[in-house]
């Protein structure tokens, strides 16, 4: 009798439509001019196969351990014309697993992760104020290397 173990085996990353077109946009003021920048958030869904499968008649142990990462792309556009571009990343936004094999489960658990992350908004204003410290020195350092 052959097991098939598929522990820690990663099935790669499953892209997730962030619903609505969600979009956070911030206006910031520096000393060297205003500063627009626009927060959009992606949902990458990571799934892991778990377990092993067992033989008939007994039960089997094959889970997909999967987990919903947040991914920000941000631009923000100095008065200048100057563009600030960073991704910023927040894991773990959702986790869970389900029984059996992860290429069977991917839509269910999409549509799972979409019902779950209501709080996508949340998470984009939360991640954008985190990268305004970041973003302020970014700016500062453009200003400096620009001779201002």
């Amino acid at each position: 009798m052959i097991h098939l173990i598929a522990t820690g085996l990663l099935l790669g990353m499953s892209p997730v439509p962030v619903p609505g077109e969600i979009e956070h946009r911030v206006q910031l003021d520096h000393p060297a001019g205003p500063v627009d920048a626009r927060y959009r958030p992606r949902i990458d869904i990571e799934h892991r196969q778990i377990g092993a499968v067992a033989p008939p008649g007994a039960a089997s142990t094959l889970r997909c351990a999967w987990q919903a990462n947040l991914h920000v792309d941000r631009e923000a556009r100095h008065s200048s014309g100057s563009l600030l571009q960073a991704t910023l990343r927040r894991d773990a936004i959702a986790s869970g697993s389900r029984r059996g094999w992860c290429a069977s489960q991917r839509d269910a658990i999409a549509e799972e992760v979409s019902l779950r992350v209501e709080s996508t908004r949340g998470h984009l204003v939360d991640v954008a104020q985190e990268d305004h410290g970041a973003l302020t020195q970014a700016l500062d350092r453009l200003h400096r290397g620009a001779g201002g």
